[in-house]
């Protein structure tokens, strides 16, 4: 069973107050050009497509274009068929040839069997795409809070959600049962005149500190102001401003499907790499089986 990391409860009411408020879509609007990008690859339609736990509507029209009906799942809000859990995704297998998710899918306890709920609901050879936060995200207010709080109080406590790894998200969707698995990242920087600009843009997201274990009582004054300068003088750029983090790490894969590529068995290549490379071949000193 996985670790109970965040508190999905809190997380889902402060969800709920930013939807419904000036939600701030600049990374949402970012995923969703990045989504009709990556499915123009594809070529060819769906028959039914789902969107699953996107904050916002802003996919709709880019899977509407793919597909010929679209289904919304948000975790919060009213412009949705259903407001529902990415945990317990009420989709019965195989009902769906296409899976989205944007920028939600980082803020699940359990990862692992989210995406095999979203395999299951995949017809074969169903594909599904998704974009989550990685590890690198915020690390600028990450390393800031936390020398802060060393300083005015002595110790620290979790801040900063600890974001997927992009090295272990290739593995979780062949775990989950995906073929053909492809994972990748981009870098998206963002600048803001303070700290407490990025802080408000993160509540206005929703996105305050959700973790279980973090300390109930918010950050004292002085460490807020000190983080404030550290933050300054560790990311300010020559115009005053300061740069925030956000990796957007991408994921998709496929359903099985016997009409899909497969890796040839080792030792059955009728030709050399190094023939078709063109440079000598080096032996190993072992023979074949070894």
């Amino acid at each position: 069973m996985s670790a109970v990391v965040f508190d999905r409860e809190l997380f889902r009411r402060r969800l709920t107050r930013a939807v419904a408020g000036d939600y701030p879509d600049f990374l949402l609007a970012r995923a969703t050009e990045d989504l009709e990008e990556r499915l123009a690859a594809v070529l060819r339609r769906f028959e039914h497509a789902a969107d699953l736990g996107t904050p916002l509507p802003l996919a709709g029209a880019v899977l509407r274009a793919k597909a010929g009906t679209l289904w919304r799942m948000a975790e919060a809000g009213s412009a949705a068929d259903l407001v529902g859990d990415l945990e317990r995704l009420p989709l019965a297998t195989a009902s769906i040839d296409l899976a989205a998710s944007l920028l939600a899918l980082h803020g699940v306890n359990d990862l692992p069997g989210a995406l095999i709920q979203i395999r299951r609901a995949l017809k074969p050879d169903g594909l599904f795409i998704g974009c989550l936060l990685g590890g690198r995200t915020l690390q600028e207010l990450r390393e800031a809070l936390l020398a802060a709080e060393a300083e005015t109080t002595g110790g620290v406590s979790p801040r900063v959600a600890p974001f997927a790894d992009l090295r272990d998200m290739g593995s979780l969707l062949q775990r989950a049962g995906f073929a053909l698995p492809v994972v990748d990242s981009e870098l998206v920087t963002v600048r803001y005149r303070d700290m407490f600009g990025l802080l408000r843009d993160l509540r206005a997201m929703g996105w305050a500190n959700a973790l279980m274990d973090r300390r109930k009582a918010g950050l004292r004054r002085d460490t807020l102001l000190r983080a404030a300068t550290i933050y300054a003088e560790r990311f300010g750029d020559p115009d005053g401003r300061l740069r925030a983090t956000f990796e957007m790490v991408w994921v998709s894969g496929w359903a099985p499907h016997e009409s899909q590529q497969k890796p040839l068995r080792p030792g059955s290549a009728k030709a050399r790499l190094a023939d078709a490379l063109g440079v000598p071949e080096i032996g190993t000193g072992e023979k074949p089986g070894q």
